[in-house]
Parts: structure tokens; C-alpha cells; sequence
């Protein structure tokens, strides 16, 4: 399904968040703090646009991701970046990267797609050093009547018909609301990451809730 719809994949991204999802990007990668210098994981990279926006302010990015095609789109927007962002396809449940090797993992919109979403977090946590930040960027629903209603509205109705003219491919965008709805509060989530052995978790909602940056820390010892 992703390798369908990479060609339109930023694109329709950034329209049916009216732009909005690069800023989400951009406040994962100011919650890491200064990254000069610093190795990052980015698992589910997809087209690349939070490993840029992290090899923009400095850090040396892998980004991975199980579909190629993904991948060739990301390729071009760090050329300019002095080999700072490096590309590899990979499964996000067994990342090929060394384990306490990061100082930061990330995953942007990905963790909902994986088979097993406990997995990929005890991935990130693995890969990433004692005292390093496991960051996550996710879809969540926003709570309220009047607001919840309209958000599933927008997102039942609307999102996948302009997903279907745009890409042509009326599955992928009946896909994202169907797990988006179905994917736990930030509260339950938070208890994932904890649960895999993660320290200092917390979580902020981006948006009125659309989004969620969760974050958490490997232990020091």
C-alpha cells in the first residue's frame, strides 16, 4: 500500500493537514534538544521529512524503512546536507543498527503501522544508548463533543475522498482513519512505552489533540 501511494505520499500529506504536519516535525525534533553532533534513528522514516529535519539542525540521521519506494523519495531532500542523513530499508521490528548506538530513536506516524507496536518501541529503546530519548510522533483523536465529532467527520468522510482523487488509491486513505481511531489515548500509550522498560515517559498533545509527541528515556545504569 505505501509503495502505491509514495508518489503522492508528501503531497497529500501536507494537504490534508493543511501543512500542519511539518510543524508537528518540527517540535519532535526542537523536544531532543541541541542534536549537533548527535546520532538519531529514524525508524519508519517513510519520505524522509523528519531524518531532514533532524540532519537540518546538525545530527547524523539513519533513517530506515520496509518500503524501497519510500525511500527513493527521501534520498533527494538530504543531498545537500554534507552526508549527514544515510537511507537503509529495514523492518522496523528488527532494525538493522547496532544496539546503544543512538543518542536519540525516533519514529514519526510509524509505530501504528507496525505489527506489533510493542516490539518497535522495545527496538528503538534497544538501539538507543543508556540515558539517550526515545521519541514518538503519532496520530491520536481528539477528545470533546463538539470537536470530536468534527475531527471524525473530516476524517471518516472527507479525508478519504480527497485521499482517493489525489492518489488514486481509495484503500490507503480509508486505512489511516480506520487505525487512527482505533489506536489507544495518549494516557494508554504512554503505559507502552513504560512498558518496555522506558523511564522519564511523558507526552504532549500537539494541535487539540490531533497528534501526540510521547517521549521517554533509556535508563542510565
Amino acid at each position: 500500500m505505501f509503495a502505491r501511494i509514495s508518489g503522492r505520499y508528501d503531497l497529500l500529506n501536507h494537504l490534508l493537514s493543511l501543512g500542519i504536519d511539518q510543524w508537528w516535525r518540527r517540535v519532535t525534533v526542537a523536544a531532543a534538544g541541541d542534536v549537533r553532533g548527535r546520532t538519531v534513528v529514524d525508524a519508519c522514516c517513510g519520505t524522509g521529512d523528519l531524518s531532514a529535519a533532524f540532519a537540518r539542525k546538525g545530527a547524523k540521521v539513519v533513517g530506515v524503512d520496509f518500503t524501497p519506494q519510500m525511500l527513493q523519495r527521501a534520498t533527494p531532500k538530504v543531498t545537500a546536507l554534507e552526508g549527514r542523513a544515510l537511507f537503509v530499508h529495514g523492518d522496523a521490528l528488527s532494525l538493522p543498527i547496532q544496539s546503544a548506538c543512538a543518542d536519540i530513536a525516533s519514529v514519526a506516524f510509524g509505530v501504528r503501522n507496525l505489527s506489533n507496536a510493542r516490539e518497535g518501541l522495545a527496538e528503538l529503546k534497544r538501539v538507543t544508548k543508556p540515558g539517550g530519548t526515545v521519541l514518538v510522533l503519532e496520530f491520536t483523536t481528539p477528545q470533546g463533543a463538539l470537536l470530536g465529532r468534527a475531527y471524525r467527520f473530516y476524517f471518516t468522510r472527507v479525508l478519504p475522498t480527497l485521499g482517493k482523487l489525489v492518489s488514486r488509491d481509495e484503500e490507503a486513505y480509508m486505512y489511516l482513519p480506520r487505525t487512527v481511531l482505533a489506536w489507544p489515548g495518549p494516557v494508554e500509550f504512554q503505559r507502552e512505552l513504560e512498558a518496555v522498560g522506558l523511564v522519564q515517559c511523558g507526552f504532549r498533545s500537539l494541535t487539540f489533540g490531533i497528534a501526540c509527541l510521547h517521549w521517554g528515556r533509556v535508563p542510565a545504569s
